[in-house]
């Protein structure tokens, strides 16, 4: 055993003396090593010589501390060496989240300091494959294909919708929708930002408000310059892809042979070219065009979206976009995200985006549901949906129809931009003012009340909970009823909500209820805006009517509608009953007028409106001219 202990001694004396795989220079402002005792340098000389008159007991904290003197000194090169977590993280390999090996493609050193940059390769046939098959399966049409490698993302030349993304293929209209999305975040919150208008006398200079709680946007989608939809598109696609990175990476997927070219060739004639006799109809052929570029620093993703936006604004780009979101949130974690990964991201027969996919885009995990949490199904097994909040939303007409719920995270975003879903494709509805999200105190409440109950519903949004989860709810929520009504309530085993809210408004607030005697809680009106992108029978022209005057083309249009929403703990009958009295109307007082409660307005009807009153309840929407489409 004294042997040993000598060996391991000289061994760590050895590793003490060696010198660190950091240049000495970067070591001189090293903090200095801890002080030792006199009878360690002697010790030292005397195992360097070759003596073994050290006793055991010298010899073992001798051993101890010359190791601990070792690894102090490696970790002072350690820490010179990686000066921050952004510089040290290394990219992770697109199938997954472990480290791939690289020698110095991780970062470069420019000027004395280092800076983070790209990880450029091209995808292995493996992935190819695993790609291929996640998004499009395997018995895929050659439509299908089309329509995915025949759609860019391109600005409208309309001027009217000059912020808006223009579809020519149906399929991709779910990436375009939530990338479109995220472009009104920067053009209508962030314009500074971006650049957002011009210099123009014309310009007003109140258009845009910022105060603690509210900011009001400016409509004037005309005085947009290029540069500003440029930056705000970048920024978008930024955004987006670290949030499906989780923040650290962002993946960029773009094309080889695009770099080069005569130099009077412009950027889009240089990949018309590449692209003329490209045909994606196999993950053979996706692998021999695609490159792809590892990203951990914004400044360096953002600068490299900037120069290929050319690439992205081409037949490909809107495939492009989503191979880039999957490699950048992992492809093996797609599949862990999804509660069915044997079915492809892109649906048949007809192509659509799969709510994964819009999901993907809008809170970075590949989750098949919109509900908040997950959903325990028992055995061990559970449905994936919306973990947190996001900073653009979702709504669906299919919630209108008892098909699903949207949960709170995606209802109530950080900013009024809603991606809205149907049957068959994906539009934008927007407001230019923040405070359309507000709510007043008693809206706060019935809020906190309906979380408590959705809670402890476990039926996917049917609006019915056990009676142990509705005395869960009871405390959660504060709230005091009479006896004879909760007994009432559980008497068939299960409490449906419509019957619970029902007693809630006819309890009293200071029991925790909303009874309203007077009914004198102002209705809400404010605006909203809706886009609809798809531009299939208008790609060159602006005519309402196709050539001959056979059919009315379809441009992208923007729709001003007019929402007017009455108090949400409001009865029915009181709406329908009770008229504006003469005084309040002949007082002519502002603040009386934004107290009263009238009849609703007779409300156009389309099925946009259903799916804002998935929103706010009850709702009446009007707008000029013909009514918005979804589809």
């Amino acid at each position: 055993m004294a042997d040993q202990d000598e060996d391991d001694l000289r061994m760590a004396l050895r590793l003490s003396m060696q010198n660190p795989s950091t240049p000495e220079p970067m070591l001189q402002n090293s903090p200095p090593e801890p002080k030792r005792s006199k009878p360690r340098d002697a010790a030292a000389s005397a195992v360097a010589g070759g003596e073994a008159s050290v006793s055991p007991d010298d010899s073992r904290r001798l051993q101890r501390e010359l190791m601990a003197a070792a690894a102090e000194k490696r970790m002072q090169a350690a820490k010179i060496a990686s000066p921050s977590k952004s510089v040290t993280s290394s990219a992770t390999a697109v199938t997954g989240s472990g480290p791939v090996k690289t020698a110095d493609s991780a970062m470069k050193e420019k000027d004395g300091s280092l800076k983070v940059c790209k990880l450029e390769r091209e995808l292995s046939i493996e992935e190819a494959d695993q790609l291929f098959s996640m998004v499009f399966g395997t018995g895929v049409s050659k439509g299908i294909l089309a329509q995915w490698s025949n759609q860019g993302i391109r600005f409208s030349s309309d001027p009217e919708t000059s912020m808006g993304l223009v579809q020519h293929e149906g399929g991709p209209c779910g990436v375009l929708a939530t990338i479109q999305a995220f472009v009104l975040k920067y053009i209508l919150f962030f314009p500074h930002e971006v650049g957002k208008v011009g210099h123009s006398k014309h310009q007003n200079p109140g258009s845009g408000r910022l105060s603690k709680t509210r900011y009001v946007a400016s409509n004037n989608f005309s005085m947009l310059t290029e540069d500003g939809r440029a930056r705000a598109l970048v920024k978008s696609m930024s955004e987006i892809l670290f949030l499906c990175g989780s923040g650290d990476r962002a993946v960029i997927a773009t094309l080889n042979n695009t770099d080069n070219g005569k130099e009077s060739s412009s950027k889009d004639e240089i990949i018309a070219k590449a692209l003329e006799s490209l045909s994606i109809e196999s993950a053979s052929d996706l692998q021999k065009v695609l490159r792809v570029d590892t990203f951990t620093n914004e400044a360096s993703a953002l600068q490299r979206l900037q120069d290929t936006i050319p690439v992205f604004r081409s037949r490909m780009g809107a495939l492009l976009f989503l191979i880039s979101a999957l490699l950048s949130r992992g492809l093996d974690n797609v599949q862990s995200d999804r509660d069915d990964p044997s079915l492809p991201l892109v649906t048949a027969p007809f192509g659509h985006a799969s709510q994964e996919i819009v999901n993907l885009l809008l809170c970075g995990q590949a989750v098949a549901n919109v509900f908040d949490g997950r959903m325990d199904l028992g055995g061990g097994m559970f449905l994936k949906g919306i973990s947190s909040g996001v900073e653009v939303g979702f709504l669906t007409l299919l919630e209108s129809l008892n098909f699903c719920k949207v949960g709170h995270h995606l209802k109530t975003p950080k900013w009024p931009i809603w991606v809205i879903g149907s049957e068959s494709h994906y539009t934008v509805l927007f407001a230019l003012d923040t405070s359309v999200q507000d709510e007043n105190e008693l809206e706060q409440r019935e809020s906190q009340i309906r979380k408590a109950f959705d809670s402890q519903d476990q039926s996917g949004g049917g609006g019915f909970i056990s009676v142990e989860g509705f005395q869960q709810v009871l405390r959660d929520a504060s709230i005091q009823l009479p006896t004879e009504k909760v007994d009432h309530l559980c008497s068939t085993g299960f409490i449906v909500w419509s019957e619970f809210w029902q007693a809630v408004l006819d309890l009293d607030k200071s029991l925790g209820g909303l009874k309203d005697s007077s009914g004198l809680m102002g209705k809400k009106v404010f605006d909203l805006y809706h886009f609809n992108g798809i531009a299939k029978s208008d790609l060159n022209g602006s005519n309402n009517t196709a050539a001959g005057g056979e059919a009315p083309v379809q441009r992208p249009r923007l729709t001003k509608l007019k929402v007017s929403v009455p108090p949400r703990w409001t009865p029915e009958e009181f709406m329908t009953d009770v008229a504006v009295s003469s005084a309040s109307a002949s007082s002519g007082s502002s603040e009386s007028k934004d107290m009263e409660v009238n009849k609703p307005e007779p409300c156009q009807h389309a099925p946009l409106v259903d799916c804002v009153r998935t929103r706010w309840a009850r709702a009446s929407c009007n707008w000029a001219g013909d009514p918005p489409s979804i589809v």
